[in-house]
């Protein structure tokens, strides 16, 4: 990887031996390779058995998970939030694992909606909650830095599942909440 990152530094009409890029392409590599970390983990490792038996079924939500990710269209970052809700089954999840869990999804190449979707499944799958919905608010620098450079615009993405889904008045609740 480092050798790539040595040739698009020389594409772009740079000097490679300049005092300031000699070490770029080595610590390019480096910064790649933790920004798509999550390709080294999956659900099972990243929850680690912090699935715990309880026997309440109101919902539970986790606001405000700062994300960080690279849209697979340019290799720039997106960068924001995910709110994360369920309504569990007899098992709910250790709070910072829902933290883990997003952040294994973001820190691999993403479209936001693919994100969405995944963190919304792999909770399903943990826990076979009766419903998870997830809201991600995220600022993509593809669409700031370059192409229409806007750079106010927010993309929102959900994905709702079960009783998220199939019931508004619960759909509704977790959406109200989120604006606490």
């Amino acid at each position: 990887m480092q050798e790539h990152f040595a040739r698009i530094i020389e594409a772009v009409g740079e000097d490679l031996n300049r005092e300031g890029l000699r070490d770029t392409p080595m610590r390019a590599a480096q910064a790649f390779k933790f920004l798509n970390n999550g390709y080294e983990k999956n659900l099972e490792e990243v929850l680690n058995d912090a699935i715990f038996s309880a026997d309440t079924e109101d919902m539970v939500i986790v606001k405000d998970i700062e994300l960080y990710s690279l849209c697979e269209h340019h290799l720039l970052p997106f960068i924001g939030k995910c709110h994360v809700g369920y309504l569990p089954s007899g098992k709910v999840i250790g709070l910072s694992k829902i933290a883990r869990l997003v952040d294994m999804y973001a820190r691999r190449l993403q479209i936001q909606e693919r994100l969405t979707r995944q963190i919304a499944d792999a909770i399903e799958t943990a826990i076979d909650a009766r419903g998870v919905a997830v809201v991600i608010e995220a600022k993509h620098l593809c669409m700031m830095m370059r192409g229409v450079e806007k750079q106010n615009s927010v993309m929102t993405t959900s994905a709702m599942k079960g009783i998220f889904r199939d019931e508004l008045s619960t759909r509704s609740e977790f959406l109200n909440l989120l604006r606490r």
